[in-house]
């Protein structure tokens, strides 16, 4: 165990209570959703709990009330299920949830806002320009890149790396902001930060860790993330002492500044000049590759135990601060 945090166990606070597990959904992430969602559910009922899937489409109040479903672990991803739609639906109903309230969902999906908030708080961020469909200059087939050297162009708000691509070269970026702009009608055109690649993970309130990334593929896509591109990982990261001590206190300024409660992993590069934050994910995945649990089992975490501790904090968004 990481002698720096501070032991973590589940209280067993929702034990006894019917759990609903929603996976899925509406969005381009509803694959890993789903797998997401599956290892959850297995692992609150090896300890015990009462859970039941809900693959969440169009008649999710009606599943949840014919499910008797009294607190809800959120595995969903992606549009619908990671911005504050319905997190604002749980919250109407009064059904407690895992994760993130409204707020802060919408504020860590939509890239253009988190980043500005970032900025005002004094967390590092790459420079940037946002496009909006149609608008002058955006058209894929006339673009110019608003940057010298390779950019990072970016749906504003999709996850697992959708629609994202490194342009590496002049001419690859024109077919980038038309990629981008075929699942987003909003992109993000973004400097690209050279350096080690990070996740950092915040635990409610502190940094649990971080994990290294050593992709094999050029880019930590979607196929590296979700696939068998043979990643490597490394936690603890391969560095120790104040760069790392930077990176995981950039992570949480990050969290805080987006006024996040739940577990959450943030995406840094530690460039030649100190930690870069990327983006903050409020609902991580939580499959056999992802890097949340990688984290935890080196802080002393088994998956199940890890499971029922985001359990112990479901409550409603209003509980959770979204209306200060």
């Amino acid at each position: 165990m990481n002698p720096a945090i501070r032991p973590i166990s589940p209280t067993g606070k929702h034990r006894g209570r019917r759990v609903g597990v929603l996976l899925g959904g509406l969005s381009n992430e509803r694959e890993i959703s789903l797998r997401t969602g599956k290892a959850i559910a297995a692992a609150l009922r090896s300890s015990g709990y009462d859970a039941v899937e809900i693959d969440a489409g169009h008649d999710l109040p009606e599943r949840l009330r014919a499910e008797r479903v009294e607190v809800v672990f959120n595995a969903l991803h992606g549009t619908w299920g990671e911005d504050g739609r319905v997190q604002g639906l749980l919250d109407w109903m009064q059904i407690p949830y895992t994760g993130d309230g409204l707020r802060a969902c919408l504020l860590s999906m939509d890239k253009a806002i988190s980043k500005q908030l970032f900025r005002l708080r004094g967390v590092p961020v790459a420079d940037d320009v946002v496009w909006h469909r149609g608008a002058p200059g955006a058209d894929p087939l006339t673009a110019e890149c608003p940057f010298e050297g390779k950019v990072v162009v970016k749906p504003v708000a999709e996850g697992s790396s959708v629609g994202v691509t490194i342009v590496q070269t002049p001419d690859a970026f024109r077919p980038a902001v038309a990629e981008a702009f075929r699942v987003a009608d909003r992109i993000l055109v973004e400097r690209f930060v050279e350096g080690v690649e990070l996740s950092v993970v915040t635990f409610f309130d502190r940094a649990l860790g971080a994990v290294e990334i050593e992709p094999v593929r050029a880019f930590y896509d979607y196929e590296a993330k979700y696939g068998n591109a043979g990643t490597r990982y490394h936690v603890p990261p391969r560095f120790v002492g104040p760069a790392l001590e930077a990176c995981l206190d950039a992570g949480v300024r990050a969290h805080r500044a987006l006024g996040c409660n739940g577990v959450t992993r943030t995406d840094v590069i530690l460039s030649e000049t100190g930690p870069v934050v990327l983006e903050v994910n409020t609902l991580p995945g939580m499959t056999a590759t992802s890097l949340v649990p990688k984290v935890a089992a080196a802080a002393g975490l088994t998956f199940e135990a890890l499971v029922e501790c985001m359990l112990d904090h479901a409550r409603c968004g209003l509980e959770a601060g979204d209306a200060t």
